[in-house]
């Protein structure tokens, strides 16, 4: 029966005044609840961000996904190089692969952001596992030499888990931009790290056991990775279909402009690894990389840029200036300590550079169409890397390993002009404004 409001009552506990003796008279006060103290939230933000519900099982899944990613490839030179006696068909096949990879990837990403991450990324990875075994079958019995290159090219469908990884954060701190600066930062100081340990990994397997296993071990590791990454469907950011009026990423104002930096800052990459290998081995390389990855740890854990294309200009200039660090130490001196401390404070500029260049494009990309801008931003940067590896490659032959040095050197340089004059083409607002 609904109550009259000449009905309504207070409740005891909250009622001012009762009744007492036909008086009115002040209500005793309710005893005031014990109010729960909340647990501090920690003020490492890396830890703040490994806490949001579901980040640790996906970040574990994409972490064994994008482990391969740096082995497979030297696996396969390993392997046809030992079998065939033929680095130049090694390289050539590897270099196939990377080719296929930049034309398929793209579309591969296109799938994902319109039918989910879990329903491409599977069958996809998948494909590429049998293009890898296919790959070791051929060597193995040896097969025509033709059928190599058919082999690896099926390996260009592996999804770019990187991408996904980022696009999952994306979603899960939307309007968020310093949580989004702290998960860009992360998973660049995760790339560094897979790079880092993933080619050391695929020497000692191909060493240690059998010229197959560092393939065998990549293809099984990048299988099961992806496989737990895509069972965490509760962060995996809802499909976007395709709708009549959508766009290519490449068409949005000013992304043109932006990923026309990523093949020269690629090109820093492969002539620093291509030259360093011929001056003193691939073991110094790792110096570069932890460089990078604690520079990204680092960059992460501060506030995100108020202009970021502003600090992406900053990062280019500070990568130039370190960058001719390895060339003045070979020019100078033999020592490769000195070269060694070079490298790893040339590495302290990639990351950031990095970082904030995947921040342009996260913020310049349509939302339902994060994975395609992410995976183009990335096949610009390996376009540039085979670039400058090839580069680097002629200048060591022909002109000496301490000339080498000057490639990585002048391709920062070019990035660093490339995106000056893209400063006009950007798309309005991307890095103006409080909250760019």
């Amino acid at each position: 029966m609904p109550r009259s409001p000449a009905t309504c009552t207070v409740p005891p506990s909250t009622a001012l005044l009762t009744v007492a003796g036909g008086q009115l008279v002040a209500a005793p006060r309710a005893a005031p609840e014990r109010v729960r103290r909340k647990r501090p939230a920690s003020a490492n933000p890396y830890l703040r961000l490994l806490a949001t519900p579901g980040a640790r099982a996906f970040t574990a899944g994409n972490l064994i996904a994008r482990l391969p990613m740096g082995m497979l490839s030297v696996s396969a030179v390993i392997m046809i190089a030992g079998s065939r006696g033929s680095y130049a068909l090694a390289g050539a096949v590897t270099a196939t692969g990377l080719a296929a990879t930049a034309v398929v990837a793209p579309f591969t990403a296109r799938l994902v952001d319109r039918y989910g991450q879990a329903r491409i990324a599977v069958p996809a990875t998948a494909l590429a596992v049998l293009g890898s075994l296919a790959l070791v079958l051929c060597v193995h019995h040896d097969a025509p030499a033709w059928t190599l290159f058919a082999a690896y090219a099926a390996t260009a469908t592996t999804p770019n888990t990187g991408g996904m990884s980022r696009a999952r954060w994306a979603h899960l701190h939307r309007g968020d931009p310093a949580a989004l600066h702290t998960a860009n930062s992360f998973e660049q100081a995760a790339d560094e790290l897979c790079f880092m340990l993933g080619p050391v990994l695929a020497a000692v397997l191909c060493g240690a056991l059998f010229p197959e296993a560092g393939t065998l071990v990549g293809a099984f590791l990048l299988m099961t990775g992806v496989l737990v990454f895509a069972a965490q469907r509760a962060t995996e950011p809802p499909p976007t279909p395709r709708t009549r009026t959508a766009v290519s990423p490449l068409r949005t104002p000013g992304m043109p402009a932006l990923l026309a930096v990523f093949p020269a800052t690629g090109a820093v990459f492969g002539a620093l690894e291509v030259v360093s290998i011929a001056h003193a081995g691939g073991a110094i390389l790792a110096l570069q990389a932890a460089g990078s990855c604690a520079a990204g740890l680092l960059y992460g854990s501060l506030r995100p840029a108020r202009n970021v294309h502003r600090r992406l200009l900053l990062c280019l200039t500070a990568m130039t200036a370190l960058m001719s660090l390895p060339l003045l130490a070979t020019t100078s001196t033999a020592s490769l300590p000195v070269l060694a401390l070079c490298l790893l404070l040339a590495g302290a500029a990639t990351a950031p550079t990095m970082v904030t260049g995947m921040t342009l494009v996260q913020r310049a990309t349509p939302a339902g169409q994060l994975n395609e801008g992410m995976t183009l931003s990335v096949t610009a940067l390996l376009g540039g890397v085979a670039a400058g590896a090839a580069t680097g490659g002629w200048l060591v032959e022909h002109a000496g390993t301490v000339s080498g040095y000057a490639a990585p050197m002048g391709a920062a340089a070019l990035a660093l002009a490339v995106a000056a004059a893209g400063t006009s083409l950007r798309r309005p607002g991307v890095s103006g404004g409080s909250a760019r």
